[in-house]
């Protein structure tokens, strides 16, 4: 597959994905389309050497792997669906004179100015009345529904000294400028085709309908909308499906919640990462003897260095985009990496051909944090964190390398189709 046909999958990929619910979806379908089989959580698993399982949290969690009962050890990458977006209140649609606007509320930490004067719509998951309960249904009102309009400069002539939005009153989106009232519900129902009555609750965000691109002047940026982390969701799918040994059983982990901390029933943070892997292999010393010689990449993007604003990266360890898969590492353990686990990602990539940059926050600036050192309170594994240098996280839409997109598919890839062997204070790769 070339660079740009990489690009193109990873735009299908987040166009099918508006949310953390059509993420797993996506890569469910994908699975299933490969010879997966879906293992619910309720029921006994009676597991076949060399097929290829997978089961959902949720709806918004997902864990797959080839069986292998001779392997030593997992090879696992974890990334999440979720991206940080505006979550839609019980209440829904309400008249404010002749416009109509829906209630949201903050899910994560996004840029909110960049979500205004947007062509927006909503998705997620709907839950209604069945015959004998209830039942849960995706949705995606597929057209440009909603916009943030902003305050005219006129009305607001300081704008561009500083604008701090407030979510309860600068970030609501208009529903309608019809003059009638409008109920979010009724929309729902002629979506799904359903009675209105039947609609109970829902959990639905708003979404950016604009589509990813390529650009720059040798057609090596992307512009897309969440590719913090669905970049490393396609990835971690691609790499899963293509690569494998006789050695390790491979496992592809995809969570949800971890732009609001992990600490969720299918977040890393939960029991459900400890509780799959520990059903592979339910005997508990070779589990424990499994888990010694395994190894996770916890895969999210990483700071790129801002070309107006360096200054705001650390002078040595900044990533440029293009420049190679950024290894993340803090003294404080908000990533990861320490010096083994960064030395085997490094020698992965030497062999799959692609380059390194190190990632660091600024001494005097707080960073973020990601799922790796999470799951690792859950199951303790050598784990690096990793990820495509990206400008804008957080942003309504966000910019990465073509380039870089294609070394972490091959670095994923070749890590899977790896052997690993742990030995006091070595570790054999080939």
């Amino acid at each position: 597959m070339s660079v740009k046909n990489y690009s193109n999958g990873l735009f299908e990929f987040i166009k099918k994905s508006p949310t953390a619910y059509h993420a797993v979806a996506t890569v469910r379908d994908s699975l299933l389309g490969n010879g997966y089989t879906e293992l619910a959580e309720g029921d006994a698993w009676s597991l076949e050497n060399g097929k290829g399982y997978f089961t959902v949290k949720n709806g918004t969690s997902l864990i797959a792997f080839r069986y292998n009962d001779s392997a030593v050890g997992f090879s696992i990458v974890a990334s999440h669906g979720d991206s940080p977006s505006f979550k839609v209140k019980p209440s829904g649609a309400s008249a404010c004179g002749a416009y109509t606007r829906i209630a949201t509320e903050r899910y994560g930490g996004m840029i909110m100015y960049s979500w205004l004067d947007r062509p927006l719509s909503i998705a997620g998951r709907v839950v209604t009345r069945s015959a004998d309960g209830i039942k849960s249904r995706l949705l995606n009102v597929d057209r440009d529904l909603l916009v943030i309009p902003s305050i005219a400069i006129h009305m607001n002539r300081r704008v561009n000294d500083g604008f701090a939005p407030n979510p309860a009153q600068d970030m609501i989106p208009l529903f309608s400028a019809s003059g009638e009232e409008i109920k979010l519900n009724a929309l729902i129902a002629s979506e799904l085709g359903i009675n209105e009555g039947d609609i109970i609750s829902h959990d639905l965000f708003l979404y950016v309908r604009e589509e990813g691109r390529v650009l720059g002047a040798k057609d090596e940026l992307m512009l897309c909308p969440r590719l913090d982390d669905l970049a490393c969701v396609y990835s971690s799918l691609e790499g899963f499906l293509s690569g494998g040994n006789a050695d390790m059983i491979p496992a592809l982990a995809v969570f949800d919640n971890e732009e609001v901390g992990s600490d969720t029933k299918q977040g890393a943070a939960s029991t459900f990462f400890y509780d799959t892997l520990s059903r592979i292999i339910p005997d508990n010393e070779k589990y424990l003897r499994a888990l010694s010689n395994s190894f996770m990449i916890s895969a999210d993007n990483a700071h790129a260095k801002h070309p107006n604003h360096p200054e705001l990266s650390d002078s040595e360890n900044a990533p440029v985009v293009n420049g190679g898969i950024a290894i993340k590492y803090n003294a404080n353990q908000k990533y990861a990496t320490d010096g083994i686990s960064a030395g085997v990602f490094t020698r992965i990539c030497e062999l799959a051909g692609v380059s390194t940059q190190s990632y660091c926050n600024r001494a005097d600036m707080p960073g973020g944090s990601t799922l790796g050192s999470i799951a690792n309170t859950k199951v303790s594994v050598f784990t690096v964190d990793i990820g495509m240098p990206q400008l804008a996280m957080h942003s309504a839409v966000e910019t990465a390398g073509v380039r870089d997109l294609e070394a972490l598919i091959l670095a994923l890839s070749r890590f899977y189709s790896a052997s690993i062997s742990v030995k006091s204070d070595e570790i054999k790769i080939k």
